[in-house]
């Protein structure tokens, strides 16, 4: 379909939807207008029948309790003359005898008992008629009937109908091309719009040109574009970002595969076992080291894409912090690393989730440990967890921290490390080749995810090591 049959396409979907509902009500408001008009042409000629009947009556004689007509040809011609209708007349006595007019035309019986007049619709000698019945009650009573054809009335509504129907019908069909024309001439930005974003290469997110956003004579087709570019701009963000991403990564994991084929290629070359089995020693530490890197990228990636997923729900965090502690002896034993803990003697509530608390304190830890080593001094690392009261206005606060005793960060280099892909000037990473700077950016992201703060400074304490912390809103102990 071309962007001209969609463009008429829209403008005719639209102008059903606003021409259907005018007809309807065009043709229902013809309808009460042609009962109104009946009802209203009815009721004249009704009264101006009985006007006649009312005269006719007028002129009823009585001589000696006799009853007669005291009208002459003419002036009964004239009492019922009508250009364009017949009328027919008759007058009854109160015996049922007739005292002039016609025989056939016999008064109606009252509907009900004290009324003086009645309408009715009749065949007379073969055309239909509108009767009026009076009754004079008063003594001698008598009985008036006056029929009328009906061809004025039918005449009538016609010409009603002809000269209100037409007119509407002329200024329906003059709106509906207004309308096209209207329609038409609002969704033509749309379709200007829809055909830019069609031609669109997959790679080209530029946003659409300010001539189809800014200059749109509709504010919601300008809303529309904004939108588009919003969203433009948001796609190519995440696919440099992707793109950055990626190259990173192949960037970082170059460098331990291609130490380990090294590694290989040198340990099959000498046959000596012990040159060999020292290769393969190292080739078992390069793989860790590749491995902790693909747990990390992994991880970040899941922080990404799983925020909405992950379920808070209140933990005893001091429990957890112990349990990760156990976990993480034997590899400080090995490292000849102090690991030691705080305020773990009583009991620490606070909203978060297991699993990211656990990810957070690994990778601090693990940080703590290859960087956190100073010449000179033991090795020490040591996780604190404090809750803080509340004071002027602050809501109280439980602060989780891993410090260490090492060779410190310089205040630039800690914010650097809180972006992806940045490694400290650490002199043990120097030395080790050992991190690829997603470590601090994992838990960063993971406390956004807790809506916890992470902070990282220096620690004056330790003497110029690092301290770096999560602050969580403190909840109630659990009771028991």
């Amino acid at each position: 379909m071309t962007e001209a049959q969609r463009s008429r396409s829209l403008t005719l979907r639209l102008l059903r939807h606003v021409t259907l509902p005018l007809v309807a009500t065009w043709i229902l408001g013809a309808t009460i207008a042609f009962w109104v008009g009946d009802a209203f042409i009815e009721q004249a000629l009704d009264r101006s029948l009985l006007d006649d009947a009312y005269v006719v009556a007028s002129r009823v004689r009585v001589h000696r309790d006799e009853l007669s007509l005291g009208l002459t040809q003419d002036e009964l011609d004239a009492v019922l003359f009508d250009q364009s209708e017949t009328l027919y007349f008759a007058v009854w006595r109160a015996d049922g005898t007739l005292m002039a007019g016609d025989e056939a035309l016999r008064p109606d019986r009252p509907r009900a008992a004290d009324a003086r007049y009645g309408f009715s619709n009749r065949q007379h000698l073969g055309a239909a008629l509108r009767v009026v019945t009076l009754q004079h009650a008063q003594s001698p009573a008598f009985t008036v009937v006056i029929g009328q054809t009906t061809d004025s009335r039918r005449e009538m509504l016609r010409r009603l109908l002809a000269l209100s129907i037409g007119p509407q019908l002329v200024l329906l069909v003059l709106l509906a091309w207004w309308l096209r024309r209207a329609i038409r001439r609002e969704v033509q930005p749309l379709a200007a719009l829809q055909q830019a974003v069609d031609q669109r290469d997959a790679n080209d997110l530029t946003p659409l040109s300010t001539a189809l956003v800014q200059h749109a004579p509709s504010r919601d087709v300008r809303r529309l574009g904004v939108a588009i570019n919003a969203l433009l701009g948001r796609v190519g963000d995440g696919i440099r970002a992707r793109r950055e991403f990626a190259g990173n990564v192949a960037h970082e994991m170059r460098t331990p595969l291609a130490g380990i084929r090294a590694l290989a290629e040198y340990g099959l070359a000498h046959g000596d076992p012990q040159v060999q089995r020292g290769q393969l020693q190292a080739i078992v530490n390069s793989e860790a080291r590749a491995s902790h890197l693909v747990d990390q990228l992994l991880a970040l990636a899941m922080a990404d894409e799983g925020g909405d997923a992950v379920k808070l729900e209140p933990i005893e965090l001091d429990a957890v912090v112990h349990a990760t502690l156990l976990r993480m002896l034997p590899r400080a034993d090995l490292a000849g690393v102090d690991l030691g803990a705080t305020g773990l003697e009583h009991q620490v509530v606070v909203l978060a989730n297991v699993s990211l608390v656990e990810a957070v304190l690994n990778n601090l830890i693990d940080n703590a440990l290859r960087y956190g080593k100073a010449e000179g001094r033991r090795p020490q690392v040591t996780v604190e967890l404090a809750r803080r009261e509340g004071h002027d206005g602050q809501a109280p606060s439980v602060t989780l921290s891993v410090v260490d005793n090492g060779p410190g960060l310089a205040a630039h280099t800690r914010e650097q490390l809180m972006r992806r892909w940045a490694r400290g000037q650490y002199p043990a990473g120097e030395r080790l080749g050992e991190g690829a700077g997603l470590g601090l950016a994992i838990v960063a992201r993971y406390a956004e995810l807790m809506r916890a703060r992470f902070d990282i400074a220096e620690d004056r304490a330790s003497g110029g090591g690092v301290r770096a912390s999560l602050v969580f809103p403190a909840q109630a102990p659990a009771n028991g």
